[in-house]
C-alpha cells in the first residue's frame, strides 16, 4: 500500500503550510511577493520575448518555498535559480537562432 503525504495548501496560492501559525503567515506571505517582485525586476530584461517562461519559473520556485516549513528563507534562492536557469535557456535559443539563420545564409 503506497503512503502519500497530504498538505493542505500544496499548489493553491495564499494558504501556507499547516504547521505555520497564522499570524506568521501573511508576512511571510507579504515576504515572499516582494522577493518574487525583485527578482522578477532584475531577470525580466534578460528574457527577451520569454518572460512569461520566467513568471512560471518564480511561481514554481514559489509551490516549492511553500512546502517546506520556512518559505520565506528558501525561496529567495530558489527564484534566483530557477531566474537564472531561465536566462541562461533564452540566451541558448537566441544563439541556435543565430546559428541557423548564419548557415542558411551560408548554404
Amino acid at each position: 500500500m503506497k503512503r502519500t503525504q497530504s498538505y493542505q495548501g500544496i499548489n493553491r496560492p495564499g494558504l501556507v503550510p499547516a504547521r505555520m501559525h497564522s499570524r506568521t503567515a501573511d508576512p511571510v506571505r507579504k515576504a515572499v511577493a516582494r522577493v518574487k517582485q525583485t527578482v522578477l525586476g532584475e531577470f525580466a530584461g534578460s528574457t527577451g520575448e520569454h518572460s512569461r517562461l520566467l513568471r512560471l519559473a518564480l511561481n514554481e520556485a514559489e509551490a516549492l518555498a511553500w512546502q517546506t516549513d520556512f518559505p520565506h528563507l528558501f525561496f529567495p534562492a530558489l527564484a534566483t535559480e530557477k531566474a537564472q536557469s531561465t536566462v541562461a535557456w533564452h540566451e541558448r535559443q537566441r544563439a541556435v537562432l543565430r546559428n541557423g539563420q548564419e548557415r542558411s545564409f551560408a548554404e
